[in-house]
Formats: structure tokens, sequence, C-alpha cells
């Protein structure tokens, strides 16, 4: 594979408002994005490399390379692309500054492209003797899904070095563009996208126009009724709307992800302002009325899919991982293609709220799912066994359809990509880490920034420039869309002022040691959900900050569960040694009687009384790390129509704080 870029990134357009930087220009260099990605390089990624010899996917290219694959072959028929969005994980880390991509890796690579057919077919699921034919099974099959992944893992390589995934990857694709192109001999497209977005992301690293008019070729065919209709309709597969004619996503949520990532990718390369146009839409209504708080998209366990306007029960909440991830895929593209930094906002959230609360702290187990509200506890998963992928109320090691762990360490391997962009006129910050950052302008002027936070525990940002070249330039830094008001930010001279949301600029002649300081207001604060959000009518949440916080049992007094919580959303949440308390009471209700009772008509709420207590809210990404618990984000408040018994804490409330 010929690279027509030296940008090592996952995403490089080839037009926009705004630039990526190369991941070798990045550094993360500690806090709490540094820590995460250490434990990715360190512990997930061998992790997930064992599992997957343990389960025998890996073994799979090494029967088909062979010609023994029937009989043998281990896993769903989509295990193929784990091990290619591991191998994805490993070319980023091997690119990020620091990196240590697990040595295993490279025989992996090696088995991979042994498994290639001589066409540039190459699936251990299909089309080998004794088992279905190629492409017999589009909707469920996953063939060009997994031949995206591989795609991707492909151009990874090229950009973080080469290997021998670049040339399989240009194969596959040659592959597929014979066999699916306009003259082919398949009209049809895939039940899960994936693929559009590979084929846009090769083009670019090639310069192949062929490979960009396939993906055009794929989202055409799209929404017309080409794949059979499956039991959850074809809305499941995206398939029932033409992708111009949609206005919302629905179905399955991480297949509508991909797919609008796929179709920015080709608005963005052909110039079909259009298309982009449209793709906004969707994201405004589907962020207006079928997001959770914490980014989290999908309601239905069922089909994994979005649910209907405003249908957002936080104790059914699926919130799938891998869709936190192509929320930020997405989100990312559509930041580069327009510049408008509400897309890093979106972004942000479900970093923090989605993507970090997958794994565990020490990156051995996840989530695959994301509630909001967990009513009983779980049961330890089996450490030495795959779990299934909802089951568990406690993150799991492995899982029978482990798409979510991969996913992850991809996305964290290559997060020093996403951080900071260029433009004209110099360099945009879209996230806050510890970090260090070479960025070139289109002038050949190149500019180096230090930037330290212990962002989101404070909201103090400083960015430090390290190489300053002549002439004036413009530094942008992003006030979240949840700083309403109380941001500050001091420029070089001492001089401090207000900022609101958006864009905050300083354009100068900057000189090495000049320092930005952003100031962010960071104290807790009540969110009351839109009232058309029935499963919620009646509660309140806390933020700090980007984080979405939550109670959980073990921060309750002994016996007592977190659906026996009642806060005031009058007396407003306060931080108190490190931690985030508010005003609360415990309800006993009566179980044995009849669940309803007459009602009196409403009430004035009185505040909890002075033996009420304080109850601790911690962030959400951290819940579940001290072992089987219940926990809720959206709390009832303290109202007497709710009826039942009130009970008063005792002095054994342990991390509960006596008022």
């Amino acid at each position: 594979m010929t690279d027509v870029t030296t940008t090592m990134s996952p995403v490089v357009p080839g037009a926009g408002r705004l630039r990526p930087l190369s991941l070798a220009d990045v550094r993360i260099t500690g806090g709490f994005w540094g820590r995460r990605q250490d434990v990715n390089s360190r512990a997930t990624l061998d992790h997930c490399l064992r599992w997957m010899r343990r389960e025998g996917w890996i073994d799979n290219f090494r029967a088909a390379a062979e010609g023994g694959i029937a009989g043998r072959r281990r896993g769903r028929e989509f295990a193929d692309s784990e091990t290619y969005k591991l191998l994805e994980a490993v070319a980023w880390e091997r690119a990020r500054p620091g990196g240590a991509p697990p040595a295993p890796a490279a025989e992996v690579a090696a088995l991979v492209a042994a498994a290639q057919e001589p066409d540039g077919y190459l699936g251990t699921a299909f089309g080998h003797p004794g088992q279905p034919p190629r492409y017999s099974d589009l909707e469920w099959g996953h063939e060009l899904y997994c031949i995206g992944h591989l795609i991707q893992a492909g151009v990874a390589e090229a950009r973080s070095g080469g290997g021998p995934l670049a040339e399989v990857a240009r194969r596959a694709a040659d592959h597929v563009c014979d066999t699916f192109g306009s003259d082919g001999a398949v009209q049809g497209l895939c039940g899960h996208p994936e693929i559009e977005p590979a084929l846009v992301e090769l083009a670019r690293a090639t310069g192949e126009q062929r490979y960009l008019d396939q993906a055009a070729l794929f989202l055409d065919r799209r929404g017309h009724g080409a794949l059979r209709r499956a039991e959850f309709g074809s809305a499941y597969f995206q398939d029932d709307v033409p992708v111009r004619a949609a206005t919302v996503f629905r179905g399955h949520a991480v297949r509508a992800l991909y797919l609008a990532a796929g179709a920015v990718d080709v608005a963005v390369e052909t110039g079909d302002d259009e298309l982009l146009a449209v793709v906004v839409h969707q994201w405004e209504a589907t962020v207006a009325r079928r997001t959770y708080l914490t980014g989290g998209m999908g309601s239905h366990h069922l089909d994994e899919s979005f649910g209907e306007d405003f249908q957002l029960p936080p104790d059914r909440s699926y919130c799938e991982t891998c869709a936190g991830v192509a929320s930020v895929m997405l989100a990312w593209r559509l930041l580069l293609a327009t510049g408008q930094p509400r897309f890093a906002d979106l972004a942000e959230r479900t970093l923090f709220n989605v993507v970090a609360a997958s794994p565990a702290e020490d990156g051995r187990s996840f989530f695959y799912t994301n509630t909001l509200h967990r009513r009983t506890r779980s049961t330890v998963p089996d450490p030495e066994a795959a779990n299934p992928r909802a089951a568990s109320g406690l993150r799991a090691p492995w899982f029978a359809v482990s798409c979510c762990p991969t996913n992850v360490a991809r996305l964290l391997a290559s997060l020093g990509g996403y951080l900071a962009t260029t433009d004209g006129s110099g360099v945009q910050l879209h996230q806050y880490a510890d970090a260090e950052l070479t960025a070139a302008l289109p002038d050949g002027r190149r500019i180096g920034l230090r930037i330290d936070t212990d962002y989101p525990a404070t909201g103090k940002v400083s960015v430090r420039v390290t190489d300053a070249p002549g002439g004036a330039w413009t530094l942008t830094l992003r006030v979240p869309g949840w700083s309403c008001d109380g941001a500050r930010l001091t420029e070089p001279a001492g001089t401090s002022r207000p900022v609101g949301p958006g864009p905050a600029a300083v354009t100068r002649e900057f000189a090495v040691g000049d320092v930005v300081r952003l100031a962010l207001p960071m104290a807790p604060r009540w969110v009351a959900p839109d009232p058309r959000i029935d499963a919620v009518r009646g509660t309140v949440a806390v933020e700090r900050g980007p984080l979405v916080l939550c109670a959980e049992s073990v921060d309750l007094p002994p016996g007592h569960e977190v659906d026996a919580l009642r806060v005031d959303p009058r007396v407003p949440p306060e931080d108190a040694e490190g931690r985030v308390v508010v005003r609360a009471e415990l309800a006993c209700p009566d179980d044995h009687a009849w669940p309803y009772q007459r009602f009196e008509g409403p009430r004035t709420a009185a505040a909890p009384p002075e033996d009420g207590f304080r109850a601790v809210l911690v962030p959400y990404h951290s819940w579940a790390n001290r072992g089987p618990s219940t926990m809720r984000v959206w709390l009832p408040t303290a109202d007497p129509d709710r009826g039942g018994t009130r009970c008063v804490p005792g002095t054994e409330a342990g991390d509960a704080d006596r008022p």
C-alpha cells in the first residue's frame, strides 16, 4: 500500500474545516486519560489477545490457511472482526509515543495474511469446503463488516510503520469492488454497516478512487429493502429508508452510527454538502430525543436498537459500549467537517461516561451494556468463562460476543488523535488531558504546546507554548456546553475575561513560555430531565463538570439499596472533602402492601428533616468497581405524596456522612 498521507490517525479527511494531528505528534503524559492509556497498553491488549487465543478465534485463521476450517471453526460468524480490531489497536499503540504493543501481535497478523484467498477474499465462516457459500447470508453473515474492520486495521498498520495487513487490506478491498461494484456479480450490501467508512479511509490512504466509489454505492443501495426483512423490521438494518431521506438514527444503534460515519466520510470526500447536512440533521434529532444523559445510545435490549423519541428508560438502558465508541467516531468526523464544538461536547460526554465506564480499573473486565439503574446486586462473573453480553451487573472478563473490549482498546490506543486539530489560523484544543503536542500549520510553521491539567478533578487547564514560530496565530480552547457561566480565560499578558460555551480564542504572536489558562466552574449541579421522558419524570440527576454522577449502594447505610434514596433538589449538591454529597433521606415502603394508593392531590414537598443524611455520589464511570451493588443515576425527589415510611440512618452509616 502506498500511503499518500503522512498523518498517523484513524481519520484523515481530504477536506473539511479542521485537520487532525498525527498520533506521533501527540503524547498523553498522565492524568485521567493517561492512566487509562497505560492500563490499555499494559493489560487490556494482552488480555484480549489471550482470550481470543483461548476461545479459538485466532486459530480459525490457521485452520483456514491449512484448508481444514470446516468443523474446527469456533466463535460467532463475526469473530474475525475482533482479531482485526485488536490488530488495529496494536497498530495505533505502536504509533503512540511511548506505546508498547504486545510482541505476539506480529504472529497473529501473519496468520491473517496466510488465510487470504488468491482472489483477495478473507473470512473464516463462509466459502470454505463444508461451509455456506460466500455472501449467502448478507443479512447476518457479517462478511463485509469483517472485511471493513480488516481494512481499518490495514490502514492503521500502513500509517504506523507498515506490515503485512496493509497489502492484505488492499487485496480484500479490490475483491469487494470486483464482487459488489456496479458490474459485479452481487448487487447487494451488508446487514451490518462498517465497510463504508473503511473503504473511504482506504481511498484516502491510497489515492484509489474505486474504493470511495464503492463506499458511495453501498450508501446508495441502502434503504430500498435490498436485505431480507428481519424479525425486527428493515429499520434494524437501516434498510427501510434511503440514507438521504432519513430524519433520525434508528434501528440497531451500532449499525446506525457506523453507517452515519461512512456517510460523513463520503460527503466530505465528494464535496456533497447536502449529504453532510442530512447526517448533521439526523445527529441533532438523535441527540435531542434518543440519547441518554451519559451520551449512551440505544434503549432496546432485544434488538440493541434506538427506541422511539424520548423512550429512554434508565433501568432498561442498553447503551452498548460499541455504540459509545461509534458515537465518538461519528462526532469526531462531524467536528472535522464542520468545526462546530457541539460535536466535541457530545464526544466528551460519551468518553467520560460510556467509554471510560466499560473497562474495570485493571483493564481486564468490561461492561458490554451500560445501564443507568441497577435494581439488584449481581453475582460475580466467572473469571474463566465467557459471559452473556448483557446479563451481568458487574464487568465480565470476556463475552461470547466480545466486540466491546477490542473497540475500547482501539479507541484508547488512538485517543491522542482526538484531542486537537489545526486549520489555517492555528490550533484548536477539543478534549483536555495532560499532553504534549506538536502541530504543523498549512504554511509549514510548527507549534509546540504543553497542556497541564487534572481535569475533570478540577476545571483548571494550563496551555504552555513550547515552540513558537514567527508571526501571529490563534490558540482556541473549547468551553464545554455544560459550562453555562463562570468560565474564565486568562491570556499570557495576565488579562482575564469570562467566556461562554463554545470556542474561546487567543490570537497573538506567541513566544515560548507563554501560558493561556482556562478555568471551568466545577461545582456539582442538579440536572432535570425533559418531561417527555416518562421513565424519569419526578427525578433529578447530578453532574460535575463532564461527569455524570450516581448513587451506589456501597455508600448507603447497611441494609439499604439505592431505590430507597430520596433527595431534595432545593438543597444544592456540594463538594465535601473530595466527594459530592446531596441531602437525602431513605424511604421504607411497605413491601407487602398493594403498590397503589389513593391520590389526595398535590402537596408542597418539605425539605428532608434535620435527621436526614448526606448521601455520597460517585462518578458513573467508576461504579461496580467495589463489588456487587445497586446503582442509579436518576434520583427520586423527597416527596410526601409518594407515601411510605421514612427511615433514619443510624450512626452505622459507613460511607454515608451524618449532616
